[in-house]
């Protein structure tokens, strides 16, 4: 065990407006919140090439974006639940959504349509997070309501040619995920294991497998390991969900520094932003936090 680092407070960057609290409940808040009210949930930060962060509002199936000036627009509401999402490098803006699959969102013409819904005939069992790879490989995560009681969940890799892989099928709650700066490791949130997971990707000359997966930081308390983010100097960041936390550890795994969320527990996801990439933004219920940051966020996966 190590000894605790540092530890900071995170500030308030954005609440969002009362005026798009939605009233009541739903399916998916009675299921993953125990039915309490929530006007907004967010989750997926990530930054497009202007500057803007983009936002999923899960339970009631809305994308927002937030300029510099902290104006705050619904992009689209449509029927699902969104919960990851990644910019590719041609523009378009992919969704992980647990209801419809894999989705792209138009930001000019501001329509969604689904790209891949299911492997083998089968639907997925509830997509919750993605991220690209330099040549356009896209590994995303497929969690359902899998658990220590079902270890069967998935992540998959849909190469840029259209081909879909699973790259592993026994996954107690697969969650975020991201790639090392060198693409030859993904690390992977195990939320209900409260391990991150690291997932080498070697060559066979063929294609590339995952091989010798194992636990490469192991937490405890709250719920688990959430959303993920590379610094550039391949140090990773790690949203803790349920204790109101986000860890920031060296490459070999060595606890660098904690930052406390000042509104709530619900620390579920952050992108690097802001001047010099070295802002950290955290989304928490219907909040965006920011810190400062002691190392840049990796450009290649903060705006792919």
């Amino acid at each position: 065990m190590f000894a605790a680092p540092p530890s900071i407070d995170a500030e308030i960057f954005l609440t969002i407006p009362e005026e798009f609290h939605k009233p009541g409940t739903n399916e998916w808040l009675d299921v993953q919140l125990g039915g309490h009210p929530e006007g907004v949930f967010l989750e997926g930060p990530t930054f497009d090439r202007e500057g803007n962060l983009w936002l999923v509002d899960i339970p009631w199936g809305r994308l927002f974006k937030v300029t510099p000036e902290k104006k705050v627009t619904v992009e689209i509401e449509y029927d699902g639940n969104p919960n990851g999402l990644a910019f590719h490098k041609d523009g378009r803006l992919f969704v992980a959504d647990a209801q419809n699959g894999i989705m792209v969102f138009d930001t000019k013409t501001k329509t969604i349509e689904i790209l891949v819904s299911r492997t083998l005939l089968q639907p997925f069992r509830g997509l919750n997070d993605l991220t690209f790879a330099s040549n356009g490989d896209l590994y995303f995560t497929d969690q359902g309501q899998t658990g220590q009681q079902d270890p069967t969940g998935k992540v998959y890799r849909l190469r840029a040619d259209g081909r879909l892989e699973c790259l592993i099928d026994n996954v107690p709650s697969p969650n975020g995920l991201i790639l090392n700066k060198a693409e030859k490791a993904l690390y992977l949130a195990v939320t209900r294991d409260n391990a991150m997971w690291r997932m080498p990707l070697v060559s066979d000359g063929n294609s590339t497998l995952v091989t010798k997966v194992g636990a490469f930081i192991r937490l405890s308390g709250g719920v688990g390991p959430d959303g993920l983010a590379l610094g550039d100097d391949d140090s990773i960041v790690i949203c803790h969900t349920g204790l109101g936390s986000i860890w920031l550890f060296s490459p070999l795994g060595e606890p660098l520094l904690r930052i406390k969320a000042p509104t709530g527990t619900h620390t579920t996801n952050c992108a690097f932003g802001g001047p010099g990439n070295r802002r950290l933004f955290i989304t928490e219920g219907p909040n965006v936090l920011v810190a400062d940051m002691p190392v840049a966020g990796n450009a290649l996966f903060s705006h792919m």
